[in-house]
């Protein structure tokens, strides 16, 4: 049995995590801003009031973790905000880039006191961060921040294997979510997240810093 930490947990992606990991047994902590009646239903150890974004609000967390030790960091929390060229809006581009790329490599950070050697490291990242995926263009802020998410998992895989810890860089495929508008060309939740699981659990010093698809496939930068 191990330990998990999710962020991003009271609905979508991060619920399911939450709620396939305690039924195989982990003990699972889940991290949110705020959270919902589905995430207090499943009985894990909820850490709300928790922002990804403020550097005293992860110590409070870390504090609040003392003596807890963390062999899973999944990094899920995440926004999108859909901009286009003709409306394009800097300060949305720039709240995306603090939670999805600032805030995931802030939280590891402040939270990196709770990994021990044999730990791993998630981030939910994007096919829409591939740079050499990229046929469509548009969606700014999120393509950019989720590249740039790409590029923290990457330099983290290095500076952190000498610890022995061990970073993925995951896109879940698309997602029935709110996030997607429950777009119906996509996969639920839990398969995506079953696919996410195995790519975890295959993590290790050896395969650290690899950009997959859940499905498996290795995704081009």
């Amino acid at each position: 049995m191990a330990t998990y930490l999710i962020t991003g947990t009271n609905r979508g992606i991060g619920l399911e995590y939450c709620r396939q990991l305690q039924e195989r047994g982990d003990t699972v902590i889940a991290v949110c801003r705020h959270s919902s009646s589905d995430l207090d239903a499943l009985g894990v150890q909820v850490e709300d009031n928790i922002d990804i974004t403020s550097d005293a609000s992860i110590a409070q967390l870390s504090q609040r973790l003392m003596g807890q030790s963390i062999d899973v960091l999944i990094n899920n929390a995440a926004i999108i905000e859909r901009i286009t060229l003709e409306h394009l809006d800097i300060e949305s581009i720039r709240r995306q880039f603090e939670v999805n790329a600032l805030g995931p490599l802030r939280f590891t950070h402040g939270l990196l006191p709770h990994l021990q050697t044999g730990a791993k490291i998630a981030l939910m990242t994007s096919r829409m961060g591939s740079i050499g995926d990229n046929t469509s263009g548009s969606s700014y802020g999120y393509r950019m921040s989720k590249v740039a998410l790409c590029m923290a998992g990457k330099s983290l895989s290095h500076d952190l294997k000498a610890r022995g810890i061990a970073v993925a860089i995951l896109h879940p495929g698309l997602v029935q979510t709110r996030m997607t508008n429950f777009n119906d060309r996509g996969i639920t939740p839990e398969t995506a997240v079953q696919g996410l699981l195995a790519r975890i659990d295959e993590l290790n010093l050896d395969n650290t810093g690899t950009f997959w698809h859940a499905n498996g496939e290795v995704l081009p930068w």
